[in-house]
Formats: C-alpha cells, structure tokens, sequence
C-alpha cells in the first residue's frame, strides 16, 4: 500500500514537472521576438511605438556599447554642433542636467529622429532653457539605424554630469 503510494506520488511529481516545462515552452512561443534595431530605420520604430513607451535597451555603462556611441557621434556629425564630446558648440551640451525637452529615453530619442520644429508640432513644448538654443536638425534620415542612435543615447548618458537625480530628466514629483 506504501509503495502504491509512492509510486503514485513520484507519477504526480513527474506529470506537474512535464506540464510545467510544456507550459514554458508555450509561454515562450507567446513572448515576442526580440526587435533587431540594426535592421529598423529610426523613423520607422517611431511610427510603430506609442509615444512614452521608447526604452534604450543599452545602458551607459556597457563599456563596448557607449565607445560605439562615442564613434557614431562623430561620424553622424553631432559633434559638429555639440562639440566633441557632446560638451557643448553652437549648441548646447549634451553632458550637463539641463534637458530642453525632457531627458527620459523616448523624448531624446524622438527629439534627435524628428528635430525640435517638427518635434514642437507634435506637442513638445521646452521645459530647459540653456544659453544657445537653435533648432534641432532632423536625424531620423541621416542615422542609418535605430541600434546606432540608442548607443549615441548611451554614449550621451555615460557623460552626464550634473545632479544624479536628474540624469534621465526630471524626476517625479513627490505625492
């Protein structure tokens, strides 16, 4: 009678283990791709995601991801305008905690692939002011993919040097 018992038992066992790789193995099935930025056109990825929702997938301390940044600063000709290191030309730095239009990832992102005329148009309005403030070109047609502009954000976001709490814009006001 033990032994049935058991036996029982370790069928009971084996059967939930069975049903839950089975389960994973669906669940997996229904999670989406991951997206390939190399392969998607800034503008593209705009068009297809609600706005709010754009997340750099990179982070500025991925050593190898922000000197891609770096690299792709200088040849997409950012620097020409924000010097550099993005410490600021004619335009304003891109190191320092004064973010024109927000510094969360969606807002930069949109910013640099529409330019801040069309980017007005949209709604944006200016929360930052700093002492040189033209208008932003648009890039969405120069950078040659949405992966190259995410490692220009962390190329950015690796050189911030104002106040921590600042970093990704604003935070949330306290309730």
């Amino acid at each position: 009678m033990r032994r049935g018992i058991l036996v029982v038992g370790m069928v009971s066992i084996f059967a939930g283990a069975t049903a839950l790789c089975t389960l994973r193995l669906v669940w997996a099935d229904a999670a989406p791709p991951p997206i390939d930025y190399t392969k998607m056109a800034p503008a593209d990825l705009i068009k297809n995601t609600p706005k709010g929702k754009l997340v750099n997938p990179y982070k500025d301390t991925q050593a190898d991801v922000v000197a891609e940044g770096g690299k792709f600063l200088q040849t997409y000709s950012c620097s020409g305008c924000h010097g550099g290191g993005g410490g600021g030309g004619m335009c304003p730095p891109l190191t320092n905690d004064i973010w024109i239009y927000g510094g969360d990832d969606d807002t930069l992102f949109r910013l640099v692939v529409l330019g801040s005329d069309e980017f007005q148009k949209l709604g944006y309005t200016r929360i930052g002011r700093e002492n040189v403030v033209g208008p932003m070109p648009p890039f969405g047609t120069i950078i040659k993919n949405a992966d190259d502009l995410w490692k220009i954000l962390a190329f950015v976001r690796s050189k911030y040097s104002g106040d921590p709490a600042y970093k990704f814009g604003a935070p949330p006001e306290a309730p």
